[in-house]
């Protein structure tokens, strides 16, 4: 039975991806590891795999960064479209809506387009991480803590 669900994000600088997402979006760091030995190879099918990864959480949100040393990976993440197949974006549940997205054009973040009222009280915004990765905001007003 499945109780639970997060996303990962294989990022190009660990730093800039946790100025966004702890600084700039409040999320807590909760672990750090350098996988260096041969599990994340024996997991991911890359024998010489190395990464340093990173766990973060806010309510029920959890967020796993990897940076991989070791093989380097390519970054298609900027050229992706939210109509291409795959996973699109990463869903954040906000409350403070407006000024999360003041606070977001305040440190020249890339909007995919304009926030959308998209039924009575349910905003939604659209906007590029530090590797391109696109993030959604959406505040639903009757949504509980």
């Amino acid at each position: 039975m499945i109780y639970g669900l997060h996303c990962a994000v294989s990022v190009s600088d660990m730093q800039k991806s946790l100025e966004f997402y702890r600084d700039l979006l409040g999320m807590e760091v909760i672990m750090e590891l350098d996988m260096e030995d041969d599990r994340i190879g024996l997991v991911i099918g890359e024998t010489e795999a190395k990464c340093r990864i990173v766990h973060l959480s806010s309510g029920s949100a959890f967020l796993e960064l990897f940076q991989y040393v070791q093989p380097p990976g390519k970054n298609s993440a900027w050229e992706m479209k939210q109509y291409d197949v795959g996973i699109t974006h990463i869903g954040l549940e906000v409350t403070g809506f407006h000024e999360l997205l003041k606070k977001l054009e305040q440190h020249n973040i890339t909007f995919l387009g304009k926030p959308v009222e998209f039924r009575p009280g349910v905003w939604v915004a659209y906007f590029r991480g530090p590797d391109g990765e696109v993030c959604e905001i959406r505040e639903r007003n009757n949504f509980k803590k």
